[in-house]
């Protein structure tokens, strides 16, 4: 009896082909995944581990992009590698406006991925999102792009446009990894979930990083414009708009001018409403601080104000906003 084979146990049945989505999901695996890396951090002065996160490389000479909260009052930071492997790591830049730092790593010839085209995204289409989720690295999820041009309100107090849903898994240590579409191009960098939601995940679009990288690597930082107020949102009533032919329901309400700044020198005044920049509608602050790029800096534009009823125009000569500054 116990010398004969049991017709229980038999050979394992043969697997047929894999699906074509599960061929899509492990190639861009295979690519990506060693560009993906944990980000561990000490605090200064201290030796103890006190935060992570994720970061992807985007060139191989060890330019890695995470997020500005992951490396954010660091002291010593290291950037586990995908396979194992610890590698010191700089902070080169950071914009807390977007809420991106980019890093530089020790060594050379790492695996690196492509910032892909987030413009060319689709809502229902494949994102996998690559990270270290409460330090099991390499982990990755599945979902699709639940929604596009959401904003999201940054540390600074700035709104990041343009800002990509997902439904692809996020958790605490996901921060500054790799969301990636069907063609293994890096589309996003994850950066923030719901507390208390579920499918609701967030990512900073490739292009807002492709744009700000330059700047990181060249400064540190990010020069936006700045021409010195604190504002808020003013609704106008109907009966205003129309006697003065406004295109906006809103204007953004000057409460306080810092003193030496542009908007003093240009008679910008508490109790103003802005009610355009060069032409361009101001219905909120964010539209400002949307309008004040790298560009403008350096050159005078034309405001039209709301002043006791009646609109007047003023010039004013936008300058580089200083680093403890968080008003338009």
């Amino acid at each position: 009896m116990f010398g004969r084979k049991s017709s229980l146990v038999s050979a394992p049945r043969r697997r047929g082909p894999r699906d074509g989505f599960s061929e899509t999901v492990i190639k861009v695996v295979e690519d990506i995944g060693p560009a993906v890396i944990g980000v561990r951090r000490t605090a200064r002065g201290r030796d103890l581990y006190d935060g992570a996160g994720s970061g992807v490389i985007i060139s191989p000479d060890g330019y890695a992009l995470t997020n500005n909260h992951v490396v954010r009052g660091a002291g010593r930071i290291e950037a586990v590698l995908h396979d194992g492997s610890v590698a010191d790591a700089q902070v080169v830049g950071t914009d807390p406006d977007t809420d991106l730092a980019l890093l530089r790593l020790a060594g050379r010839n790492h695996a690196a991925a492509e910032l892909g085209d987030s413009d060319e995204l689709k809502v229902g289409e494949l994102s996998i999102a690559i990270g270290n989720p409460l330090g099991l690295q390499a982990t990755v999820t599945v979902g699709v792009i639940s929604a596009l041009r959401r904003t999201l309100r940054s540390e600074s107090g700035r709104v990041i446009e343009d800002v990509i849903q997902t439904d692809a898994a996020l958790n605490p240590g996901n921060s500054g990894g790799a969301l990636v579409d069907a063609h293994g191009a890096v589309v996003g960098i994850n950066t923030a979930i719901i507390g208390g939601a579920q499918g609701l995940c967030f990512a900073v679009p490739s292009n807002t990083a492709r744009l700000i990288v330059p700047d990181l690597m060249r400064e540190g930082r990010v020069a936006r414009g700045w021409f010195g107020i604190a504002g808020q949102t003013q609704e106008l009533s109907r009966a205003l708009a129309r006697r003065l032919n406004l295109d906006a329901g809103s204007g953004v309400l000057v409460v306080a001018v810092s003193r030496g700044a542009p908007a003093e020198a240009a008679d910008l005044r508490p109790g103003d409403v802005v009610l355009k920049l060069d032409g361009q509608a101001t219905p909120s602050v964010d539209a400002i601080h949307k309008l004040l790029t790298r560009e403008r800096i350096g050159k005078r534009v034309e405001l039209q104000v709301l002043r006791d009823g009646s609109l007047v125009k003023l010039t004013l000569l936008v300058t580089e906003r200083p680093d403890e500054q968080r008003i338009a």
